[in-house]
């Protein structure tokens, strides 16, 4: 069972009711023509994954009108993927409807970005073998970046596409899925004019980053004073240390509000690597921050792999 400690001073599975062919094609979209950010990712560059990873569980079915998207982020040592819910209303294709979102909005986090475009199309569709083929146009790429920043964004994609189709229940989560990228119909392109495409991709589990939160989401804003803290961790069973500081209020150097850890669940199914507690905050302004170990006292904002901005009002 996880354990916690604070301080204010120291610290369904899916279920498949069959498939359909699904496509649906957005036009009118028109890119920013801003660059993205030339990062270095932290982990080995690779498009393409083997089995299914339980470390990276695909999403569980939902009800609700929130789609999963994918961003990039700095973290620590590097570069990784991290996700938010975003709302996305209308009666479009799920997995359409999460990468137009990805291509085309700003993440809620400032600390996190996509270098994907608004494209003029896109398509996608989801075959009875578990394979989501998405068909975007060329003008999607329209950014400057390295390779390995190609290849997250490679990455992005299939965690995205993936994760929208689990969380609408349309693909069997159970077995592999895999994502086939084409560019205006065809095979054998470049991503970024970097990236090599044209080959069926998984998640890769090097990618995304080792824990992340989930809510609160960035820029929240709480009328309560009790905060239930909801987060991710791909290794399930491993400790995760937190810090709650005051973004409003000037701390001896960088002391935390309130701090503690938890264990993250070791649970047999997608409950899986889950971090859960909450925290009891008055009014005002703050910042929460996962870590894999104690980070100690003082600022230990670089050493976070993760951290969300929120507000809680009287």
């Amino acid at each position: 069972m996880a354990t916690r400690t604070a301080s204010p001073t120291r610290r369904s599975r899916t279920a498949l009711a069959g498939f359909a062919v699904l496509a649906i094609l957005l036009s009118g979209c028109t890119a920013s023509g801003q660059p993205a950010p030339s990062l270095a990712a932290g982990a080995s560059p690779a498009i393409s994954g083997g089995g299914a990873s339980a470390s990276v569980p695909l999403e569980t079915s939902q009800t609700s009108t929130k789609s999963p998207v994918y961003w990039l982020g700095r973290a620590r040592d590097g570069v990784y993927l991290y996700r938010e819910f975003r709302d996305a209303t209308g009666t479009e294709n799920p997995v359409v409807k999460a990468l137009h979102l990805m291509m085309s909005v700003k993440p809620l986090d400032a600390n996190l970005f996509s270098p994907w475009q608004p494209p003029k199309k896109l398509a996608a569709s989801i075959s009875g073998r578990n394979v989501i083929t998405v068909d975007v146009s060329s003008d999607a790429f329209n950014s400057t970046v390295d390779e390995q920043t190609a290849q997250l964004a490679v990455q992005q994609l299939v965690y995205t596409a993936t994760a929208a189709a689990a969380s609408a229940g349309v693909i069997d989560s159970g077995q592999p899925v895999q994502v086939m990228l084409l560019v205006d119909g065809r095979t054998d392109q470049l991503a970024f004019n970097r990236v090599k495409l044209g080959q069926l991709m998984q998640r890769d589990p090097a990618m995304v980053a080792p824990m992340w939160i989930i809510d609160p989401q960035a820029g929240l804003e709480s009328a309560h004073g009790q905060l239930a803290v909801y987060g991710r961790s791909t290794s399930p069973g491993a400790d995760v240390y937190w810090q709650v500081s005051r973004a409003d209020v000037k701390t001896d150097k960088g002391t935390p509000y309130l701090s503690g850890h938890v264990v993250a669940s070791q649970a047999a199914d997608a409950s899986a690597g889950q971090i859960r507690f909450t925290i009891n905050l008055p009014a005002g302004k703050y910042v929460l921050r996962l870590f894999p170990s104690d980070p100690g006292p003082g600022d230990a904002s670089a050493l976070a792999w993760d951290s969300k901005d929120f507000t809680v009002t009287p």
